[in-house]
């Protein structure tokens, strides 16, 4: 059987055509899933019950057959693993008890299939079943700056002031969270892929936010420390960075951090992608969510920009951020459709 396109992709080949998936593919825009989310109360418990959460990650590769599935969790099932009590309350989004130091923490647990989270590991071995050899499966976690951020404001936030005043006033005791933080991803990360995740990912969402020498330190080290010890315990196994928001930044990130294969947000330009960020790694993105919503000849122009410009490359087409809860799922078939046809 031949390997995945997507792991040729990521692998640095030029494929036949730019392998696929959807930054949430799974979600509030389709209907099967608001059928599944309707049998538990709250998101994490849904995230955290194997056979629905392997459903939900399952239902967009039966509907749309991308060339990935990623698995249904979030970002921050990391604090819950240490101990924090995590909401998501409806129209505010996660809610968490802020911090004010590591030491709120609880321990790593020694086994990671013994952990709070242990379900999330059977949901990728479930849908590692279940899955076409053609399909890889993608397990993911959010960078250590971003899980800190929601950590120290105590949800999302406009400013991240709270957070970055800490780093800046105590920086040995924000660097302190942080390596709890780098500790926990690298050990979650490891068991994804040891229940059967083929490529990994980490979202840095508000890597943006950072100046540059701190972009540096919180961002591009932290990652740089997961991906090595990624590749030490799992050769092969690509790792994805997504450093949001970072414009410029991009290509010190990707110099720096070691990752196999860099996310690129709305806001880049796919033209300096190419020249800047491609002969270095593959480029995974980046299409407006905005055009998915809106279809037709608009978003298909835009499909096709992006393909062209990136495609003397390695290149795995995405979104510049996730599907948004309006897009109607037609639009996600007619995209599906036209990546598939090559005419792009």
């Amino acid at each position: 059987m031949n390997e995945p396109l997507i792991l040729q992709a990521l692998a640095g080949a030029r494929t036949s055509r730019p392998p696929f998936w959807l930054m949430r593919q799974a979600g509030r825009y389709l209907p099967e899933y608001r059928a599944v989310r309707a049998k538990r109360d709250t998101f994490l418990e849904l995230c955290l019950d194997p056979p629905l959460a392997a459903e939900v990650t399952l239902q967009p590769v039966r509907r749309f057959g991308p060339d990935a599935a990623i698995v249904f969790s979030d970002i921050l099932v990391i604090p819950f693993l240490l101990g924090r009590d995590v909401r998501f309350v409806e129209g505010t989004g996660p809610v968490l008890d802020a911090i004010d130091s590591v030491h709120e923490l609880g321990p790593l647990p020694a086994r990671m299939t013994a952990s709070r989270i242990a379900p999330v590991y059977e949901t990728i071995a479930r849908v590692r079943a279940a899955l076409p050899g053609e399909v890889a499966l993608i397990g993911f976690a959010g960078a250590p700056w971003t899980v800190a951020t929601y950590m120290v404001e105590g949800g999302s936030s406009r400013d991240y002031l709270r957070t970055r005043r800490w780093l800046y006033a105590d920086p040995e005791g924000f660097s302190a969270l942080i390596e709890a933080l780098i500790e926990a991803t690298i050990a979650h990360l490891d068991a994804q892929v040891e229940a059967g995740a083929q490529v990994v990912k980490l979202f840095d969402s508000w890597a943006g936010v950072l100046a540059p020498p701190a972009f540096e330190r919180w961002c591009i080290t932290p990652t740089r420390r997961i991906v090595a010890a990624l590749h030490r315990r799992h050769p092969g196994v690509p790792v994805i960075g997504f450093p949001r928001g970072a414009g410029a930044g991009y290509a010190e990130f990707v110099r720096g951090s070691g990752v196999d294969a860099v996310a690129i947000d709305t806001s880049v330009p796919p033209e300096w992608a190419a020249r800047v960020l491609q002969p270095l790694v593959p480029v995974q993105g980046n299409l407006d969510p905005a055009a998915l919503v809106a279809g037709g000849t608009g978003m298909a122009g835009e499909v096709r920009r992006i393909t062209r410009a990136l495609s003397r490359g390695a290149h795995v087409f995405n979104l510049g951020h996730g599907v948004l809860p309006s897009t109607p799922p037609d639009h996600v078939g007619e995209l599906a459709e036209l990546l598939r046809s090559g005419t792009v």
